[in-house]
């Protein structure tokens, strides 16, 4: 079976060095090293007996960590095939023996050049960004869109852009495609944080602050809680989506969708919209956009090549989770490989790109300290659908 087989990879490969065993890029004299922390949970996969216990049902809550190692690994194969000089420790951040202080202890110890991590929570992610600082190593954060209350961190490069980077990606996408438009923002009652991040950019942009009018919403609203906001004779009016509530996004599509004939909108949803289905009958018609760091691009050839061998070895189509495993691991293993010491003044070196155009670059949270908090990408593409068809994508 395809779960008890991947189980079977990774007991042959986790806990003991990975190694890319040919020649490319020295860097001093050594052979450059990479900690790849990622949830597998093989402790709790396997008894004290060594037997597999998961081999009839699979639980979700392993799929995430173990697509990422996937994706991690076609990349490490793609390196081989290049004749790179690499080598790869890979950790169980959901070892129950092995406390993840330890692990990065031991990885550090090592001498690892590089830390790649999928994370779990803000506990995890504080830890490890904590002793990359003190080891002066660069980590990628590859998942987890939070910054955790995390300032100072040179170390710190957070690819799955925060809330913050979002709120003012669509701010200055709205005042670049829609600056004479009609602008609502609905929030729901209690909720301030997408609220709290437009009125600061309102007052902040460097640009014409976008004319919007904000609404608060609330529990059970209908149709007419939308009615009365909008304008039946504008030719499109944008309605904000300000929360990160799955159940509010849902009923104002479909309130919207329900006016449709009657208001002409369109929708901007928040970054976890990429994971909704736009396709669902009650949201018909509607025009949705949403922002995202992450678009795999289904036409491209990289993209068709990783989807056909991992249909072969795996027998099911790869998650959006094991594209990100593969991007992470090859773009900052190939940075890693041509800078070695120098890679943290070269986060932001785009010659790399594997499937998106990441903009990595400083951020800094107090303008009047202007001290470096952590790294960023700030690349967000604003995708359209209409009928769960992507109509563009910017």
């Amino acid at each position: 079976m395809r779960n008890a087989f991947l189980y079977c990879l990774l007991l042959l490969s986790v806990g003991v060095r990975a190694q890319v065993d040919t020649t490319r890029h020295g860097v001093d004299s050594a052979r450059p090293a990479i900690a790849l922390f990622a949830p597998l949970y093989l402790d709790s996969a396997f008894d004290g007996t060594g037997t597999y216990r998961y081999d009839k049902n699979f639980p979700k809550f392993l799929n995430s960590g173990l697509e990422f190692y996937e994706g991690a690994r076609m990349a490490l194969d793609t390196l081989a095939k290049e004749q790179v000089k690499l080598d790869v420790r890979v950790y169980d951040t959901r070892a129950t023996r092995i406390p993840l202080q330890r692990q990065l202890d031991s990885a550090i110890a090592q001498g690892v050049g590089l830390i790649i991590g999928h994370i779990s929570n803000t506990t995890e992610l504080q830890t490890m960004a904590t002793a990359a600082l003190k080891a002066n190593i660069p980590f990628i954060n590859a998942n987890y869109p939070n910054d955790g209350g995390i300032t100072n961190n040179a170390s710190l490069v957070i690819l799955n852009s925060t809330l913050r980077a979002h709120c003012e990606g669509i701010y200055r996408y709205l005042q670049r495609n829609y600056p004479t438009k009609p602008i609502v923002f609905f929030r729901k009652r209690g909720d301030e944080r997408v609220r709290n991040f437009f009125t600061d950019l309102d007052k902040k942009t460097a640009g014409v602050p976008l004319k919007i009018k904000y609404v608060t919403l609330e529990d059970n609203f209908d149709a007419k809680a939308f009615a009365v906001n909008l304008d039946s004779n504008a030719t499109q009016t944008v309605c904000i989506a300000g929360s990160m509530d799955d159940e509010f996004a849902s009923r104002i599509c479909f309130q919207l969708a329900y006016l449709s004939k009657s208001y002409h909108t369109l929708i901007i949803g928040m970054p976890t919209w990429d994971n909704f289905d736009l396709a669902r009958p009650e949201y018909a018609g509607e025009e949705i956009t949403y922002s995202t760091p992450f678009y795999i691009n289904p036409g491209d050839t990289l993209v068709k090549i990783i989807n056909q061998n991992y249909k072969t070895k795996f027998y099911s189509r790869p998650s959006d989770m094991v594209f990100r495993g593969y991007e992470a691991t090859l773009h900052f293993a190939r940075l890693l490989l041509l800078y070695g010491k120098n890679l943290s003044g070269n986060l932001g070196d785009k010659k790399f790109k594997v499937f998106n155009d990441l903009e990595v670059t400083p951020v800094f949270l107090n303008r009047q300290t202007m001290t470096l908090d952590y790294f960023e990408n700030k690349k967000l593409y604003f995708v359209r659908k209409q009928d769960g068809n992507v109509l563009g994508v910017n």
